[in-house]
């Protein structure tokens, strides 16, 4: 199994939201809070937020 990367996150998140052009403001708010909520959030709390998503 890979091992996890919050830097590898951000990167996939900032490729889709370029690939979706979305505005350079939009992607430094989304990465401002993708931040906090690593501080906040475990990879068990968001993979189960995830499962249980409508995505």
């Amino acid at each position: 199994m890979e091992q996890w990367k919050n830097s590898a996150c951000r990167g996939y998140v900032i490729l889709a939201m370029e690939n979706l052009d979305f505005k350079p403001e939009d992607i430094k708010r989304v990465m401002d809070e993708l931040h906090w909520l690593f501080d906040v959030k475990s990879i068990d709390e968001a993979e189960e937020h995830y499962q249980n998503s409508y995505y």
